[in-house]
């Protein structure tokens, strides 16, 4: 008999047909229930609309609000195998390095001097190129500078297909990461790039390095700097067909069957090297092995 009036208890509160009450409550009270969460949740909904549309008008489609995680731009190497920094091959086996002058043909492409005379302009060297808005008014879209492929001389590719890997003389093009608005160099001081060799640690308070090693480099352009005329950079949808200023360096007789451990650094009086901040700063460090079985 209990189970029976447990049974019919239960049923009961389910659906009470005596006051008509599902769960406890009628359908009115239902109803209201309802209604109120309905208000609630449209309420929310419509105030974080609200604060959404108020912060967008805050931000500007061409540029950042914030750009402190990138104020100290790094330095990029090509070509790089599997996302590492290492190029190691052996000069007589052709299937171990042709990857890299094919990386540097796709990497190279946009800078042919046909295309590039066709998207950008012939800008004044050792200045920079500015386009500054009117008020509230957005000089945009704004235009980017012409950086020719022939600029990089024998490390474009165009005299020797191989860009000297065939012959153990290979070459490296160095990048400066964007920032937008960044102006580096000061005092119509152009920053450029120096390589040298890396020191590492082999023991508790020993270092060493591979100077040695590395033999005679040769820059491209000659002065391995990033001309003035390719900056601010105003960012990609503010400036069209923008074009990354570049810096080629050729290894003319490394030793080979060693390996030499390189840094590049980045001079320029408001870009700080290897800060406490971010140790890769205005820096890029690469192995680079090139083996010979002669």
């Amino acid at each position: 008999m209990a189970k029976d009036g447990n049974k019919s208890e239960w049923k009961e509160f389910v659906w009470n047909p005596r006051t008509r009450e599902f769960l406890g409550r009628t359908a009115s009270s239902w109803g209201l229930i309802f209604l109120f969460y309905l208000v609630f949740y449209l309420f929310l909904a419509g105030l974080f609309a609200l604060t959404m549309y108020i912060m967008l008008q805050t931000l500007d489609d061409h540029k950042p609000t914030w750009q402190d995680r990138l104020s100290t731009p790094g330095l990029v190497i090509r070509p790089h195998a599997d996302e590492t920094f290492e190029i190691v091959y052996t000069i007589q086996e052709t299937e171990s390095w042709d990857m890299f002058p094919r990386a540097l043909d796709t990497f190279l492409t946009p800078y042919n001097d046909t295309l590039q005379a066709q998207k950008n302009n012939e800008c004044t060297p050792d200045q920079y190129f500015l386009q500054e808005d009117s008020g509230d008014v957005k000089n945009n879209p704004k235009r980017s500078c012409q950086f020719n492929r022939t600029i990089l001389d024998a490390c474009s590719g165009l005299q020797d297909r191989s860009y000297g890997y065939q012959d153990g003389k290979p070459c490296i093009i160095i990048k400066l990461n964007r920032v937008i608005g960044l102006k580096p160099g000061k005092n119509g001081q152009a920053p450029s790039i120096t390589c040298g060799a890396k020191k590492y640690k082999v023991g508790k308070d020993e270092w060493k390095d591979d100077a040695d090693k590395i033999g005679e480099l040769a820059y491209y352009p000659s002065s391995g700097t990033f001309n003035l005329m390719y900056y601010p950079y105003y960012g990609k949808k503010a400036q069209v067909n923008y074009s990354q200023p570049l810096v080629a360096i050729k290894f003319l007789n490394i030793t080979v069957n060693e390996d030499v451990n390189i840094e590049c650094k980045v001079h320029a009086d408001n870009i700080p090297v290897g800060s406490e901040r971010d140790k890769f700063a205005g820096r890029v460090s690469f192995k680079l092995r090139i083996n010979s079985n002669n």
